[in-house]
């Protein structure tokens, strides 16, 4: 039986060094994406490159039927398999001003954030749970969704929310061996802050500098990690000092 980690979003930023990194630690890897076909292949290749083994799975995980149908094909092809750490790492910004903010401005980063974690994690717990197998859920919140960022309502919003839902979720399926914590990071250099201020925003962060993805990722594999083992419903901050 191979024990899985499923990453979604895993194509780039944040996503693909976890990938990255929690393939270094032995685990075959699933690599989600929605759209990015060829960042997906490239991160594959460089795990299978480096001895990994690596598995791309195309949904957009605010689509419950995509996520289900996916999830049962992937399934029928493994059937001695399961996937035992789950990074629900997906996630997508629509900055406005609240008064400003179009419906689907909102729904669109709710539906990514909080369905996506939804639909993904009440599938996969069903292979978890039975008989105290275990498993290592990871949430990707953020820095907006513990202090709130002008501009971000509808991010801060899905943000908490998932830090809200890992702490609940997190007590319903301790008894089974199974720990759900989130990693909420700060300013990390990726494709979703290049548009940021950079310069001004280092100012108020005591480190002085934005995080680097592969800092988050070292958190993430530590939860992943039997190290971990007894650790649930943490939120771990990795923000450089700048909300504490």
């Amino acid at each position: 039986m191979n024990k899985f980690a499923l990453v979604t979003g895993g194509s780039r930023g944040i996503g693909r060094e976890i990938c990255l990194k929690l393939a270094s630690m032995g685990y075959p890897v699933i690599i989600n994406f929605a759209s990015n076909k060829a960042a997906a292949e490239e991160v594959a290749k460089i795990i299978m490159d480096d001895g990994g083994v690596a598995e791309m799975l195309q949904f957009d995980v605010s689509d419950q039927k995509a996520v289900d149908e996916t999830l049962d094909q992937w399934e029928a092809a493994h059937p001695d398999d399961y996937v035992e750490v789950l990074v629900n790492n997906a996630g997508i910004r629509r900055d406005n001003v609240m008064f400003m903010m179009a419906d689907e401005e909102w729904h669109q980063v709710l539906d990514t954030t909080l369905n996506g974690f939804f639909y993904l994690t009440r599938r996969l717990l069903k292979h978890m749970m039975p008989r105290k197998r275990g498993g290592r859920i990871i949430n990707v919140a953020s820095l907006s969704g513990l202090k709130g960022m002008p501009g971000q309502t509808n991010y801060s919003a899905a943000k908490a929310g998932l830090i809200g839902a890992t702490k609940a979720l997190a007590q319903e399926v301790a008894p089974r061996n199974v720990t759900v914590n989130a990693v909420a990071p700060g300013f990390i250099e990726t494709d979703m802050t290049k548009d940021l201020p950079q310069d001004e925003l280092k100012k108020l962060v005591p480190m002085q500098r934005f995080g680097k993805p592969q800092e988050v990722a070292a958190a993430v594999a530590f939860l992943a990690s039997p190290d971990a083992s007894y650790i649930t419903g943490e939120v771990i901050n990795i923000n450089g000092g700048l909300y504490t």
